[in-house]
């Protein structure tokens, strides 16, 4: 029999107090728990699962249902972590622990049972004892961001919780993940600035933020947004979603890659947007709520709807090793049943907290509930790209007019480790700035993505910059450029 936890008097009341903006960090102050999650979020959650209430309990039962959400589970570290060619791959195994972290984590605030916050805090704290270093090709980048943001989440549900190593694994963060993150964004691993997809940015992108909050370091809280809002590679906002059309859609780049790293691109901005939310700080209205519009479209195409494309041509390769382009004309072939945990996230803050006309949104969100997460997607690594969950924890009501209106505004939330409860392609376009690749600088676009997205299609890529050459990896083979 679950052990639901009590609920705080007034914490977690379904009324509309709890779609208000969200905690922050105006001053110095970071907001804790102030990740994907608040301590109101987790309240919520909580109650809503203690009086049986849909569709909170479905997404609970997918919580609980999860192999990786059992208080059994047991951590495999390691002192080091390959992703990528040339070297032994066993980053699977930090994947693994990590989503069995987080959902034991989740899991310990929605049933108060501290089972489950014991073995969040024991898998956490052997990695943070013994992991010294990322490694392996390009592929090393996708690590850093996604394990990274990831990693930072599942400490921040148990930050404060009896035996819990924050220090240590602060420090693991700092050490591993951050200079490998800001290495990428700062210099895309020696490549032309629009050689890699917007989903390498925005994995790191989420990591640098992720493990700012976790550190309460505001410099790289604020290196991640400005990069989110101005950077020059593909992961910035106007670069990833380049062209604004008069229908209220607007062009995912990866749109013309495939479908799903379009929707990695979708569940990775999210993730930054709601992370900065709940410190104050309004990502998803930025630029007339541009990622609003870029989800928008992604949502529709994604369920077989025509969008507009605009042609865009893409540079790739290294200077003074290899280069060329490729053009992408229209809209990639879509697969309807193709799911991924991503939607009722973005769908919950725009129609829920905004209170915002988000059809397409609404109804790809129906149509994938109840939403699980890592384990519930296939065993591969995409089917661990985001940490899910979303019926269960971004399910909210909806806002009066003065919270849907209101900016993200300070908060006196504290930090603590007891459960939240308490113990068309003819449509007029308007291109974003000269100063995106995307809007007329040369017509320069970028080039590669990861090698190991199973399950999605045209994986294909610069790798690595390794032995002075630049290699080109494709799905299963690793090849040179300069042999084809």
């Amino acid at each position: 029999m679950l052990k639901i936890a009590g609920v705080a008097a007034g914490a977690a009341g379904t009324g509309t107090a709890l779609a208000a903006a969200p905690a922050s960090a105006a001053g110095s102050a970071f907001a804790h728990p102030g990740m994907l999650h608040t301590r109101a979020d987790l309240a919520r959650m909580a109650a809503k699962v203690k009086a049986g209430a849909q569709p909170y309990t479905a997404g609970f039962a997918k919580l609980t249902a999860n192999a990786h959400a059992q208080s059994t589970w047991k951590a495999n570290p390691q002192a080091t972590v390959y992703r990528g060619s040339g070297s032994p791959e066993n980053y699977r195994t930090l994947y693994n622990d990590i989503h069995a972290a987080y959902q034991n984590a989740l899991r310990w605030h929605v049933s108060g049972d501290t089972a489950h916050a014991d073995t969040a805090r024991d898998i956490l704290n052997a990695w943070s004892a013994k992991l010294t270093k990322l490694e392996g090709s390009a592929d090393r980048f996708l690590a850093s961001g996604l394990y990274g943001y990831q990693f930072a989440n599942a400490a921040e549900l148990i930050r404060g919780y009896d035996g819990f190593e924050l220090a240590r694994f602060q420090q693991m963060m700092l050490d591993v993940f951050h200079p490998l993150s800001e290495d990428f964004l700062a210099n895309h691993n020696g490549a032309y600035i629009t050689n890699y997809w917007a989903n390498w940015d925005l994995t790191n992108i989420a990591s640098v933020l992720a493990i700012g909050i976790l550190c309460d370091d505001r410099a790289k809280v604020n290196r991640a947004v400005d990069y989110f809002r101005h950077g020059e590679g593909m992961g910035s906002v106007k670069n990833a979603i380049p062209v604004v059309y008069d229908d209220g859609l607007a062009e995912w780049v990866e749109a013309g890659r495939d479908q799903g790293h379009a929707l990695l691109g979708v569940g990775l901005m999210g993730t930054i947007c709601e992370m900065a939310w709940n410190q104050g700080i309004d990502l998803y209205g930025y630029d007339d709520s541009r990622f609003l519009k870029g989800a928008q479209y992604v949502a529709k195409w994604s369920m077989g709807g025509d969008v507009p494309f605009t042609a865009y041509t893409r540079k790739k390769g290294a200077p003074g090793i290899w280069s060329g382009t490729e053009t992408a004309s229209a809209a990639a072939a879509v697969d309807p049943a193709m799911a991924r945990p991503i939607w009722a996230m973005v769908a919950g803050h725009y129609t829920k907290r905004r209170g915002l006309d988000a059809q397409y949104l609404t109804r790809i969100a129906a149509r994938f509930a109840p939403e699980g997460g890592g384990g519930d997607y296939g065993p591969n690594s995409g089917g661990y790209d985001q940490l899910g969950f979303g019926t269960l924890a971004f399910t909210r009501p909806r806002a009066t007019t003065a919270e849907a209106t209101a900016s993200p505004t300070p908060s006196t939330t504290a930090s603590g480790a007891s459960p939240a409860g308490g113990a068309s392609a003819a449509a007029s376009a308007t291109p974003s700035s000269s100063s995106s690749p995307l809007g007329g600088r040369s017509g320069d676009l970028a080039a590669t993505g990861s090698s190991d997205l199973p399950a999605w299609t045209a994986a294909t890529g610069v790798a690595a910059l390794a032995g002075g050459l630049l290699l080109l990896r494709r799905r299963g083979q690793a090849r040179r450029d300069a042999g084809e």
